[in-house]
């Protein structure tokens, strides 16, 4: 029997994802989308962020709570090799994993030591879904955590936002304007699963309270409709 261990949840994230679909396939993609950080309260002591502020980007480690599951595959399907090749789950960044950690590499926006909700940490281009637990939080030191001769396997190049998103100014106008730039970034990574290119498919994305319906004929997503969100916690997609 494989040897037990448990892991203490010290804070949250709070994002404009309250479902997984949309959400940027890594962290960094979208550096327009602003996340906030809130400790679990036997973690909110400012004295845990002393010196936090001198790092421009953080490390974090945290669960995908959305993936948990009882058994797990050797081979997973990466979304990068268009969802047909399978490869072995530790050459990936599959959420599907024996234990469903995740690691993500965030840009640190500010910290504030003193609010309601004790110390808070505000981040940007994070690819994690609202309300995610964190196990851990470590600085980025260049110097150490940057390999330049580093070799990214099939994963060597970054992908690049993909698609023209064409939006009406009346649409734009229902977006409040500091999610703006982030809705249209994360629209231009394309969130529809690989394996779907029919171009009469709506979509449906929920982000930042808001219902985001689209369709997409390549190169162009044609954003359709923008209402107030009535998603709760449930998965968005084709609709």
């Amino acid at each position: 029997m494989a040897e037990q261990s448990s892991l203490n949840i010290i804070a949250r994230i709070h994002s404009a994802f309250p479902t997984k679909f949309g959400i940027p396939r890594q962290s960094g993609l979208v550096e327009e989308l602003k996340a906030t950080i809130v400790f679990e309260p036997e973690y909110r002591n400012p004295d845990a962020l002393r010196g936090l502020e001198g790092f421009s980007h953080l490390w974090l480690i945290w669960q995908f709570s959305q993936a948990v599951r009882k058994d797990w595959s050797p081979t997973v399907r990466p979304p990068r090799l268009g969802g047909n090749t399978r490869m072995g789950v530790f050459a990936t960044r599959s959420p599907f994993r024996p234990n469903p950690i995740g690691l993500s590499c965030v840009g640190l926006a500010g910290v504030e030591l003193h609010t309601p909700q004790g110390p808070v940490i505000h981040v940007t281009g994070a690819d994690l879904m609202d309300g995610s637990p964190i196990y851990d939080i470590k600085p980025y030191i260049p110097y150490a955590d940057c390999r330049p001769q580093a070799v990214g396997g099939f994963a060597s190049t970054p992908k690049e936002a993909s698609l023209e998103v064409e939006i009406s100014p009346e649409l734009l106008a229902q977006v409040p304007q500091e999610l703006r730039e982030a809705l249209l970034g994360v629209l231009a990574q394309d969130p529809r699963p690989t394996y779907q290119h029919d171009p009469e498919r709506v979509y449906g994305m929920a982000f930042g309270g808001l219902e985001v319906r689209f369709t997409v004929e390549e190169p162009v997503l044609h954003v359709r409709e923008i209402t107030a969100s009535k998603s709760g916690g449930e998965e968005h997609g084709a609709l």
